[in-house]
């Protein structure tokens, strides 16, 4: 007969092998997720003077900025684009731009705004073969590509054609946000539908992209902090590995929006990490920036704030 003191001691080894086993699983997803998450690409601190650019202020064009800037960090210093308007007319969004030498004190063109023929923001940048290509949306969140030979004078080549995979255009409706990659001779976009997933195409001559497949690679939620929207602002390659950063909300109006990250080996599958988000309150629309010795975050919208790595 099992007393109640054998009884006891059962319990109690069981309940060590059990803390064991979880001890030993959390350690070994934690190594995993530093494996696939290093600290250089998660773990940001601001800097002190925050934000280091904004909006001009009361009757400028640019009285106000918007959803994602870009900056590229060349040979010369720093570049960035923006979306400017005013707090009075949501409806008119002009191109800017601005140079600086270290990536925190900011000199707008003196010829601002840069390009005013059609409806740009929500942009990427790419300097390819000599040439700056942009991918932005436009009126209705349509994605569409402009270029430049000097980072000022734009030409704009209309909405980008993306079809379904067998072809057949897309059904109707918004494709924003746009993020291009490219490997090789190969380009890929990744696009959302009303923030609600991300999709992903291919294209060989920036002509026609047509989705790698019908389904989306990056979906909202199921957890709390990009359930209700999602759309990706930049891709980087780490370590063989690509690094999503998107931003993502955890509220149905949309009132707030955070920094998160992915990884994949494809562009294709892609893992969330699990301690995302790696910024909160509307620090969001995150552009990441090697300077040479750590890399940065700088959060665009709706202002630029900086971020430096912890570790390199």
């Amino acid at each position: 007969m099992i007393t109640a003191i054998k009884l006891f001691f059962i319990s109690f080894i069981m309940l060590l092998i059990v803390a064991c086993t979880n001890s030993s699983s959390s350690k070994k997803a934690a190594k995993a997720d530093s494996t696939f998450f290093p600290s250089e690409l998660v773990n940001f601190i601001p800097y002190k003077n925050n934000p280091v650019f904004t909006g001009e202020g009361v009757g400028a064009w640019d009285e106000m900025i918007r959803e994602r800037g870009y900056i590229l960090k060349e040979a010369d210093g720093y570049h960035m684009w923006y979306t400017g308007y005013r707090k009075d007319n949501h409806d008119t969004l002009y191109l800017g731009y601005a140079s600086s030498p270290d990536g925190i004190n900011w000199t707008r063109y003196q010829h601002n705004p840069v390009f005013t023929g059609s409806w740009t923001e929500d942009m990427m940048v790419i300097h390819s073969d000599s040439i700056y290509i942009m991918f932005a949306e436009g009126r209705g969140d349509t994605a569409h590509m402009l270029t430049s030979p000097d980072k000022i004078h734009w030409k704009d080549y209309g909405p980008l054609n993306i079809q379904t995979k067998n072809g057949h255009p897309l059904s109707a409706g918004p494709y924003g946000t746009p993020t291009v990659w490219k490997e090789n001779s190969t380009w890929y976009l990744f696009y959302e539908r009303n923030d609600s997933a991300i999709w992903l195409a291919s294209s060989p001559d920036l002509k026609v992209w047509r989705n790698v497949h019908d389904e989306p690679v990056i979906l909202k939620g199921p957890e709390p902090y990009d359930k209700y929207g999602v759309a990706l602002n930049q891709v980087i390659k780490h370590d063989g590995k690509y690094y999503g950063y998107y931003h993502g909300t955890a509220f149905a109006d949309w009132h707030e929006w955070s920094t998160n990250v992915a990884v994949s080996t494809d562009l294709i599958h892609w893992k969330k990490y699990d301690n995302n988000p790696i910024m909160k309150e509307n620090k969001s629309s995150g552009i990441i920036v090697d300077d040479g010795t750590q890399y940065r975050l700088y959060t665009m919208h709706p202002e630029v704030c900086l971020h430096t790595s912890i570790a390199r």
